[in-house]
């Protein structure tokens, strides 16, 4: 049985894992014994499962030997009660186990760059960008995470051209990373004097924040252009070159950044994102040339899908992934989101798990 097979090496590994930590010697290495140590915790879960599988499985067999062999009626009721309950607890720990071990996501434990812009729609496509950087805002705030505006686009009517978040906390890539589409907006504008409903849209895209370890750029490809700010920013924004302008070369991607008013911490924070979507294009690229036909629950990906409907008139928000609609946008716009993110995750692990069993 494979399966059995895989949990019986992880097991191995992790006797193996606590032999190397209770030798003393591991102390003089502070850096292995706290790579060992993650390694150990990681599969623990694992292990444990294993264990309790094990031992129902067990318990089933003295139980199903009972059955075979006959004898007192009040016995043999008793032994096949506790067939169907260790068989339905067999089952549960079958499923929980090859959920551990699929394969995680590199990511999932990353900050996050969310890039929030208008679509459709205008003024009102910009003032919905705001009411979602708002939303993301509010959600972090639930999870202990901390909020950045790496760079804003401003309008005159309150909402965003384009902002760009940036999102840090345990876990932020593998919550976030279900809003990368485009969200679908229905209300009357406070511009519409007639009342009419309209349908205006705005992309997401949420991008792993890149590592030394992930991302190498050469100085050589970048050529920085500084310039003065434009827009609000308070006294002494346009007095000085502030805003950078950094153009990598050999793909042609531009990040602009002009939301501090030092030039250096401009250029820091228009480096982060560069990395980041150079991170993006280089998973993307693998991905596609590994499995261009496959799709996941959450999109193939592509920015152009409509992946959520907000609509105003009616307070629900549909999200078209899933089939989930909730009466309750209000609080939606607030940052209560973990029902939305909480049916997203579900509906990919099941169809990674249908792919592994597949």
């Amino acid at each position: 049985m494979m399966l059995f097979d895989k949990l019986r090496q992880i097991e191995e590994r992790s006797n193996e894992l606590a032999r190397l930590l209770s030798d003393p010697a591991i102390f003089s290495t502070p850096a292995d014994y706290a790579r060992l140590r993650k390694e150990h915790a990681e599969i623990h879960e694992v292990v444990a499962r294993f264990a309790e599988y094990r031992d129902v499985l067990r318990r089933l067999g003295e139980a199903r030997h009972i059955l075979e062999e006959g004898g007192d009626p009040e016995l043999l009721e008793l032994a096949q009660a506790e067939i169907d309950d260790l068989s339905r607890r067999e089952a549960e720990l079958e499923e929980e186990l090859k959920r551990l071990l699929l394969p995680r996501d590199p990511n999932d434990e990353k900050n996050v760059f969310v890039e929030i812009r208008a679509g459709a729609g205008g003024d009102e496509a910009a003032l919905f960008a705001a009411d979602l950087a708002r939303m993301y805002t509010k959600y972090a705030e639930r999870r202990r995470w901390k909020v950045e505006v790496m760079d804003a686009s401003a309008t005159g009517v309150g909402g965003y051209k384009e902002i760009i978040l940036f999102v840090q906390g345990r876990g932020a890539w593998s919550r976030l990373k279900f809003e990368r589409g485009v969200h679908r907006v229905q209300r009357v504008p406070v511009t519409e004097s007639a009342g009419r409903i309209h349908t205006s849209t705005v992309t997401v895209a949420v991008l792993p924040e890149a590592e030394d370890v992930d991302v190498k750029v050469d100085e050589r490809d970048l050529r920085v252009d500084v310039y003065r700010s434009s827009g609000p920013g308070g006294q002494g924004v346009n007095t000085t070159d502030s805003a950078v302008r950094i153009t990598h070369v050999p793909s042609g991607l531009v990040v602009t950044c002009q939301d501090e008013r030092s030039q250096i911490k401009n250029r820091a924070k228009a480096m982060r994102v560069l990395k980041a979507r150079l991170l993006e294009r280089a998973q993307e690229e693998q991905q596609a040339a590994i499995a261009a036909d496959r799709r996941s629950q959450v999109g193939t990906g592509e920015r152009s899908e409509r992946i959520r409907t907000y609509n105003f008139p009616q307070t629900r928000v549909t999200d078209h992934r899933v089939g989930l609609t909730l009466h309750r946008l209000p609080a939606v716009l607030e940052g209560d989101l973990d029902e939305l993110l909480d049916a997203l995750a579900a509906a990919e692990q099941a169809e990674r798990l249908q792919r592994v069993a597949g």
